[in-house]
């Protein structure tokens, strides 16, 4: 029996060659059910209920190879397309879905800047539509200049190019939070739609779906409620997140006594943390790139895996990740 485990992260899981925005960032659903047959094959997938045990308790140890299943941000995807190859599988997925996009059918900033960018092929037209807002709010916000917020924000990462990664800094974080929403409100009506209540309602799953999961055998756990960057709130809005996300799990049926957090953006700080300790949080998942040790890691900061991170083929050799695990003799 082992102290590892493998958490393997997931948002898209669609049909994308013969969708509407074959474009966006996600995981073809040809490839996750080969990627399924993959870790069927390599790990034995977990419940969340085990990870917890595991956890807090010497007597639980984890299975060899463990893995657990998260998915990220409510889509209906997670309904439609990877709930029902889970349950004929017996396989417990973990949701994470934020709340205020299911009850308020408000698109998430962070998905308005996915699908913008998934409408625009040339990306400098998204950056010279910024680089105009900004100069019109310049005085009234003391903006930098453009250059230096590009020449500061774009470095390319293991995902997107430099423009991309600039993108969604600048519209995510870097600027004040009423500027940034405009443009991407702007972007979004440009780009996208202006009904964005349709939009959200085809894109994230229902109160009701979600009871459905959860009735069936799968874990939903918090994803905050406005999925907000927590470490960039005060503590008291950061307790006020936490607070309507438990909410909300209660409302479809989520035990309050064993629940989890799902970092927006993987970002957390030490306030955080004491909030997520007070409230009875069992286990926190960040962004971080690794796999988890519960003998040396903290529950409340365990790393994952990106889907990309491990093979799309069920008969592919056990990848640099996968042979880690199978190696690692501190394992057992």
């Amino acid at each position: 029996m082992g102290h590892k485990l493998t958490i393997i992260m997931y948002h898209f899981v669609r049909d994308l060659y013969h969708s509407r925005y074959p474009e966006i960032k996600g995981l073809q659903l040809s490839h996750f059910k080969e990627q399924l047959g993959y870790i069927e094959k390599h790990y034995t997938v977990i419940r969340m209920a085990e990870l917890i045990a595991a956890a807090y308790s010497a007597d639980h140890r984890l299975p060899q190879n463990a893995a657990l299943l998260t998915f990220d941000d409510g889509y209906i995807d997670h309904y439609t397309n990877v709930f029902p190859i889970l349950d004929e599988k017996g396989i417990q997925g973990c949701f994470f879905p934020p709340a205020k996009a299911i009850k308020e059918c408000q698109v998430l900033d962070v998905n308005k800047i996915h699908f913008v960018l998934a409408s625009v092929s040339n990306k400098a037209k998204i950056i010279q539509y910024i680089f105009s807002m900004l100069d019109e709010a310049r005085a009234e916000y003391s903006l930098k200049e453009n250059e230096l917020y590009y020449n500061t924000l774009a470095a390319s990462n293991r995902f997107d190019t430099g423009e991309v990664v600039f993108i969604k800094s600048i519209l995510q974080r870097e600027l004040p939070e009423k500027l940034r929403r405009e443009i991407v409100n702007n972007l979004f009506r440009k780009y996208v739609t202006e009904d964005e209540g349709s939009f959200a309602r085809e894109l994230y799953m229902s109160v009701d779906q979600l009871k459905c999961m959860v009735r069936n055998g799968m874990y939903v756990g918090s994803h905050g409620y406005d999925h907000y960057w927590l470490d960039t709130l005060d503590k008291d809005n950061q307790e006020k997140e936490v607070d309507l996300s438990l909410e909300f799990l209660k409302e479809i049926g989520c035990s309050r006594d064993s629940w989890v957090m799902c970092y927006p953006y993987g970002a957390y700080n030490d306030s955080l943390l004491s909030i997520l300790k007070k409230k009875g949080c069992k286990a926190g998942l960040t962004t971080r790139v690794g796999i988890a040790d519960l003998n040396s890691g903290h529950p409340l900061t365990m790393p994952r895996l990106d889907t990309n991170d491990l093979p799309k083929e069920r008969d592919s050799l056990p990848n640099a990740w996968t042979s880690k695990v199978l190696e690692d003799k501190t394992y057992f």
